[in-house]
């Protein structure tokens, strides 16, 4: 029995989710005539209080076309240095937009709204890139799944609206932060520009994001989108299985946090085990002692066919999920505990 943490990436459609695809009503996307695509947009757009939402076949395209909304070439945006735009997609900032981060010192990829203000470049100074956007991360990815406190996210729109800057969240793992933090997707519309949502981590689905915004944004978007090749067909198969993670997947997230944190107990335990970061959702961050050889401990899950991943410096993490079972994890948890 294979016990694959390297992300929540890895799940597979259950058999009710390939019913909803298999029986989708289909239609052209590109002539906007799916009926199951155009639902799942007014839904999610309703959901966060948004007038528009537009699908993605990744995030990464989601949020790269949010970036191109909110700059023109030459622009900088201001970011956390653990941030998923900078360092995991595949330098798309510049490629896509011409546009440079300033990167900030963060908490566990969260940054205040004070050092937010002291990133922004003086406007009239015409030696440095014109700041013209703000990009967050929740839950940050590299930070662990950690979640934002909102009031912290409410200060930094402030900030955004004396400079007139635009705010935009990477929400890919949002649907978890919301679920531990008890927060409504409306709040987050309420303070952000666009929003980008994924449906193919913790909830489930093989493919697909959601971008969301006000009106005039998402018209331009539905163009960016055709120019990163994003223009799709007959796609209401993978807009079903998003819907369908909507209605039967979204609460079970708090069972997928919980078994984080007791991984996360356990690997506290451990001699070989230096220190485990806080765990808030599905995410378990940690760092070996060390005098514990990184490979060794590695080869050593390998051989009991447990997958995780290697984050570099010295940093190794595990991801739970919808198909990571009670009796996948318990036997996790028996093998961390051997000697």
């Amino acid at each position: 029995m294979q016990i694959d943490l390297r992300s929540d990436t890895v799940t597979r459609p259950s058999k009710g989710m390939l019913d909803a695809m298999r029986t989708a009503k289909l239609g052209d996307d590109v002539y906007a005539e799916d009926p199951t695509v155009n639902a799942l947009e007014a839904r999610v757009a309703a959901l966060f209080g948004k007038p528009k939402a537009l699908f993605f076949p990744s995030g990464t395209m989601a949020n790269q076309t949010a970036i191109k909304l909110h700059t023109q070439p030459g622009e900088q945006l201001i970011c956390d240095k653990y941030a998923h735009v900078y360092n995991y997609e595949g330098g798309g900032v510049s490629f896509n937009s011409g546009v440079s981060c300033q990167l900030v010192d963060g908490h566990r990829g969260m940054m205040t709204a004070a050092q937010v203000e002291a990133a922004i470049n003086p406007p009239d100074f015409y030696h440095s890139p014109l700041t013209s956007l703000v990009t967050l991360e929740n839950t940050t990815n590299k930070g662990g799944g950690a979640c934002w406190d909102f009031n912290e996210i409410s200060k930094i729109r402030t900030v955004c609206d004396a400079h007139d800057l635009g705010l935009h969240l990477d929400g890919a793992r949002l649907w978890n932060a919301l679920v531990a933090k008890s927060e409504s997707a409306l709040q987050y519309g309420q303070v952000f520009d666009t929003i980008s949502v994924c449906f193919s981590k913790g909830l489930g689905a093989p493919v697909g994001s959601m971008l969301v915004g006000d009106e005039a944004l998402m018209n331009k978007a539905l163009r960016i989108r055709k120019m990163l090749g994003g223009g799709m067909r007959q796609i209401g198969s993978l807009a079903a299985a998003a819907n369908y993670a909507l209605d039967h997947q979204y609460d079970r997230l708090k069972d997928d946090h919980q078994k984080a944190k007791d991984i996360a107990e356990v690997l506290q335990q451990l001699e070989a085990v230096l220190s485990v970061e806080p765990v808030e959702t599905n995410i378990v961050i940690f760092k070996l002692n060390p005098n514990i050889p990184e490979a060794l401990f590695l080869d050593n899950l390998k051989a009991h066919d447990i997958l995780v991943s290697d984050m570099g410096s010295g940093k190794l993490r595990m991801v739970t999920h919808l198909d990571y079972t009670d009796a996948m994890h318990a036997n996790l948890l028996e093998i961390l505990r051997k000697p």
